[in-house]
């Protein structure tokens, strides 16, 4: 039986994505993924390993290990972040859980995520959160990269050598995550993942799929709005459309 105070909550998690004080919610029929009850906030917090995005003694074993090879190796040999040592403050390989059913792809860092070293932690990345509290997930059960792994001059749009450069990285963290379900972000991630020149307003809400036969990959691609292009244009039909793409991504795991 479905716990009536979690899908209260996750109700409230929608509400506010909708920018609404209230939606009508079925306590018997939730569209949520099962979730532990919260916990209090302990006074220290512990560590959080930079390529995971989990806490020390969280992360899957083989995975975890695998994308941490993979991250020294991006760090040490990236033709593209290399280049930018010097003009970035670090390089944002990626985080969550390393076994992720579910994986967010954007475009690139931003000023926020380079000072942090973590990816979609500015205003777009707290619209990001709330996205995915609204599915009913945390960052800490999704996996979140970016198409490149260090911030482009000025926030530009990522050039293509740049993309060609970082990108196979991002595909060897796909192998090794497997996800089931992946989110492209805006159109710079779905025009790489898909290979297209169609605009992201036609791609959005239409599954795709990534196939990457050399690797064994076949992953299904749901392609919406960058949360940037949604603080732009916080309209009612752009979050229903946003949402409507979230529903069929939660369809597709099983989770509705």
């Amino acid at each position: 039986m479905s716990d009536p105070r979690r899908v209260l909550r996750q109700h409230a998690e929608t509400s506010r994505f909708f920018g609404v004080d209230f939606l009508p919610v079925t306590i018997d029929h939730p569209a949520s993924i099962d979730q532990p009850e919260p916990v209090a906030p302990q006074s220290t917090q512990p560590a959080i390993d930079a390529a995971t995005g989990m806490a020390d003694g969280e992360a899957d074993g083989d995975t975890a290990a695998a994308l941490e090879a993979l991250r020294r190796e991006h760090d040490a040999s990236c033709p593209h972040c290399t280049e930018q040592i010097g003009s970035i403050t670090q390089m944002v390989f990626g985080e969550g859980n390393p076994e992720a059913d579910l994986m967010f792809i954007g475009e690139a860092p931003g000023e926020e995520e380079d000072r942090t070293g973590r990816p979609f932690v500015g205003r777009a990345g707290k619209k990001l959160d709330e996205i995915i509290q609204a599915m009913g997930l945390s960052r800490e059960t999704v996996y979140i990269a970016n198409v490149l792994k260090s911030r482009p001059p000025n926030n530009r749009t990522p050039l293509q050598p740049e993309v060609d450069a970082c990108s196979p990285y991002l595909v060897r963290q796909m192998q090794i995550i497997q996800p089931k379900v992946i989110v492209t972000l805006g159109g710079p991630a779905t025009k790489l993942m898909l290979n297209t020149t169609v605009g992201i307003t036609r791609l959005r809400g239409q599954w795709a799929e990534y196939v990457d036969e050399a690797r064994g990959l076949a992953i299904p691609v749901m392609p919406t709005f960058h949360p940037a292009y949604l603080l732009r244009n916080y309209t009612p039909e752009t979050r229903r459309q946003v949402w409507s793409d979230m529903q069929a991504v939660l369809e597709r795991l099983g989770a509705r």
